[in-house]
């Protein structure tokens, strides 16, 4: 019985127990959903709050936009509105001055207008005054044709011709008398002068021509000579200053530069690198210098030859120089350095035969080229070159006027200088010494019997002594012997004004009459 009893007393506290615990569960759990109430209001309102927090500060963000944006355009507008005026402004001062304009042209209009009026009603008036004197001169011609017998037109004609005739006759007679009179005596003193010093003189000449290709021993030297990459020919051609052209020309390289003292220095110093064989930068540089100083001293001593052969002394060392640097220049194949030397030479016999100074005209003659140096490296002819280099270094107002005037470009001051351009013609005008193309010599003679043939009368024509002269025979009925003078000096003067040619061609015009009769 006690079991049951303690059974049931501990069944009834384990309900009262769970009763309680019930009801303190209960409480709790409402009491927590109290509290998470008063929290989530809690929570809300405060959300609410930032919210329109947030609202207020978007709404015055909006408002401060919209009132930027506002001033941003009322501040364009302005500008806008500005910019508006100033081009208003603008359209009007152009409108007035498109007004103004306007207003003159039609002021020209009415006064072009009006003179166009006056010059129709003079010009009207010109033209009847021009008709009627056209009319009378008409009529006053008639009369004349019928007390004539010819037409004014054949009258005007006959004149014409009537005059030209007498006049191409009294021209030519004219000329005729002062050539021979002129010539009577200075052309038999002049021939032999010139023959005697062409006598003296009698050397031989080689042309001496620039050298631009070089042997190679074979087509493997090619290969050396540009090496590696190029950087042999690139060193030979800064050394010097010719460029160096390697093709498939066998056993052959071609030197090209304007300077011939430069090409002459490079051929040099080709061959002897050939020769040595070693054949790289460092090596040319020494051999390019060494050729240098020797091309140097040879051109020294080049001109110091020349001056002390000629017998002539006081001459600057930089002409001497210069004068050396010739003998590396031709002119058609001719070296310049010794046509210098001949010039000189011809020069101061023709001086000695006339009694005037030997010394200035060998002077002059050696000089008279020796622009030809440096013509490439300095603007304008060799003659005016020359005659600068030479009042430079010292020369006299003499020796200075015969190197300009040498081509006949100016008038000489003294004789010697007009010796220096006949000595100068004898020299390179002589047959011969001068190259010249075939092809550019049978086109000189060609033209020069075209021109002959293309004078009324000439009947035949030969050009003889290497084109030097040019031989005319003419028809004997249609030409007479001042015609003959006049065709010989029209000639002359053609050649002279469309041809060039070296030296001088003489025009020889030949009349004759022939008759022929049978002994039978």
């Amino acid at each position: 019985m006690d079991n049951i009893l303690y059974l049931v007393i501990a069944i009834g506290i384990g309900i009262v127990f769970g009763l309680i615990l019930s009801l303190i569960y209960r409480g709790t759990l409402k009491s927590q959903r109290d509290a998470v109430g008063s929290e989530r209001k809690r929570i809300i309102e405060e959300a609410q709050r930032d919210a329109e927090t947030v609202k207020k500060e978007a709404q015055l963000e909006a408002k401060d936009i919209v009132y930027q944006a506002k001033n941003d355009a009322e501040k364009e507008l302005r500008e806008r509105r500005s910019e508006l005026n100033h081009l208003e402004k603008r359209l009007r001062q152009k409108e007035e001055s498109i007004e103004r304009k306007f207003d003159q042209i039609d002021k020209r209009d009415h006064e072009l207008s009006r003179r166009e009026k006056e010059y129709n009603s003079k010009e009207r008036s010109l033209q009847d005054k021009e008709n009627r004197y056209t009319q009378l001169i008409k009529e006053q011609s008639q009369v004349l044709e019928k007390i004539s017998g010819i037409t004014s037109e054949e009258a005007r004609q006959e004149i014409l011709r009537r005059t030209e005739e007498e006049s191409r006759f009294e021209i030519a007679k004219l000329t005729k008398r002062i050539e021979d009179e002129a010539k009577e005596n200075a052309e038999k003193k002049a021939k032999e002068i010139m023959g005697f010093a062409i006598q003296r003189y009698a050397s031989d000449y080689v042309a001496d021509a620039t050298v631009t290709a070089v042997s190679l021993p074979n087509d493997e030297m090619k290969g050396r000579i540009i090496g590696r990459e190029g950087r042999n020919i690139r060193a030979l051609e800064a050394a010097t200053g010719v460029d160096l052209i390697v093709d498939d020309t066998p056993e052959m390289v071609t030197l090209s530069g304007f300077d011939p003292v430069r090409r002459e220095i490079a051929r040099l110093s080709l061959e002897r690198l050939i020769t040595d064989g070693r054949i790289h930068p460092t090596r040319i540089e020494e051999i390019v210098e060494k050729v240098k100083k020797e091309v140097e001293i040879n051109i020294r001593e080049e001109g110091e030859k020349s001056v002390f052969d000629l017998g002539l002394s006081g001459i600057h060392p930089e002409l001497i120089k210069t004068l050396g640097r010739l003998k590396y220049r031709t002119s058609y194949g001719q070296n310049v350095l010794q046509h210098s030397r001949e010039v000189a030479y011809f020069a101061g016999m023709m001086a000695g035969e006339l009694g005037v100074d030997v010394k200035l005209a060998k002077r002059a003659g050696l000089l008279h080229d020796i622009g030809k140096a440096v013509d490439h490296e300095i603007e304008g002819t060799h003659q005016e070159i020359g005659a600068n280099l030479a009042k430079k270094f010292g020369e006299n107002n003499k020796v200075v006027n015969a190197i300009m005037v040498h081509h006949g470009e100016g008038d000489p001051i003294t004789v010697e200088a007009a010796l220096v351009a006949a000595g100068d013609a004898l020299s390179a005008a002589r047959p011969g010494v001068r190259r010249e193309s075939i092809e550019n010599y049978l086109k000189r003679l060609e033209s020069l019997e075209k021109m002959a043939l293309s004078f009324k009368g000439v009947e035949k024509c030969y050009a003889i002594q290497a084109g030097r002269e040019i031989r005319i025979i003419v028809k004997p009925d249609d030409v007479t012997d001042d015609m003959s003078s006049l065709i010989a000096r029209d000639l002359s003067k053609k050649i002279e004004a469309e041809m060039s040619y070296p030296g001088q061609i003489k025009v020889t015009v030949i009349r004759e009459s022939r008759y022929v009769e049978y002994a039978k």
